[in-house]
């Protein structure tokens, strides 16, 4: 393991007041398994408009639920695979996958089930499941020597594909985990530092009582950190935020609540023994650094940290001027 030498050491201080500052957000919007036994193997499928012109590329998973994808750049050049946030698409790395486009990348990034155009089926909103259906996508794709980068959600995603999929399979080269949710995002005995789970009822609450308010909410507070004294409002990033949320179905984000709060991926991340870069900023309201990124890097096997001061959860976003060239110089860099 090793520290980057920007980490701010006052970090962990951090983690109370997060708590507190994520705990009172999400009130105030609410007032406004195993391993898969099957194999994650999947042929891809084209969809078909009634014009009879194709319409969206998409994998068939072997539990039948079909999984959209973008897939974008040179088929020979090394693949970047995105996995997005809770309760976002694919649609959420746009930028980022132009920045590796542009700099000779192949770049796939898939909507998880449930999630934007991804199918919108009842069950299998599990880290067990997501992890399965991206193994879908990269085995149909043939994606080899691949760097599988996860945001929030996504991170838990990538954790639980790297240590049960893609390492075993040969085809990770690297793994970034980018604000994200390991090792346990809920308060229990054996983790006291996390968040309550009175926090994630009032998530579930908000999103059952009125989702479209709760979507224009979050984002327009601590998502992005524009509840902070001088942040620059971007009425454009909370709508696109709304308008991924939207596409998705409000089943597969109530329960997704539950896979990326009590999932426990500790032994996931001990498991991965790929290089591994953890990023985070300091001022994060939703996932608290304090229990996330500090605890990550001492379970990975190879992990490297970097800590952004004042960075909201969403940075990738507000700061991609700063993350994507920190991005490209670790996938770069020899392992």
């Amino acid at each position: 393991m090793s520290i980057d030498p920007t980490v701010n050491p006052a970090a962990s201080s951090l983690s109370r007041r997060s708590v507190l500052e994520f705990g009172a957000a999400a009130l105030a919007a609410s007032a406004v398994g195993p391993l898969l036994t099957t194999s994650a193997s999947a042929a891809s499928a084209t969809a078909v408009s009634t014009s009879g012109a194709p319409a969206m590329s998409t994998v068939t998973t072997t539990d039948g639920v079909e999984i959209f994808f973008k897939d974008w750049g040179p088929k020979d050049a090394q693949p970047i695979v995105f996995h997005h946030g809770w309760p976002l698409s694919a649609d959420d790395w746009d930028n980022q996958m132009l920045f590796f486009l542009q700099n000779g990348f192949r770049v796939v990034a898939h909507d998880r089930r449930g999630h934007g155009r991804s199918a919108q089926v009842s069950d299998g909103h599990d880290m067990d499941h997501y992890a399965a259906d991206a193994f879908a996508v990269v085995e149909a794709l043939d994606l080899r020597n691949a760097v599988h980068i996860g945001h929030s959600t996504g991170g838990g995603e990538v954790a639980r594909y790297v240590a049960r999929h893609g390492e075993p399979s040969g085809r990770t080269a690297k793994a970034v985990l980018v604000s994200a949710v390991p090792p346990l995002m809920v308060k229990t005995e054996a983790n006291p530092e996390g968040l309550p789970i009175d926090v994630f009822d009032g998530l579930r609450k908000a999103l059952a009582d009125n989702r479209a308010q709760f979507f224009l909410d979050l984002p327009s507070g601590p998502f992005y950190g524009f509840n902070r004294e001088g942040a620059k409002i971007s009425e454009g990033t909370i709508q696109n935020w709304w308008r991924q949320g939207m596409m998705g179905g409000a089943k597969a984000h109530y329960d997704g609540i539950k896979a990326f709060s009590e999932t426990d991926q500790t032994e996931d991340l001990k498991a991965i023994s790929v290089p591994t870069l953890v990023l985070h900023g300091d001022d994060d309201q939703i996932v608290p650094i304090a229990d996330a990124a500090l605890k990550s890097v001492k379970l990975l096997q190879n992990g490297t940290l970097k800590v952004y001061k004042g960075y909201p959860h969403g940075m990738l976003t507000t700061h991609a001027d700063v993350i994507n060239p920190d991005l490209l110089a670790f996938v770069k860099a020899s392992a």
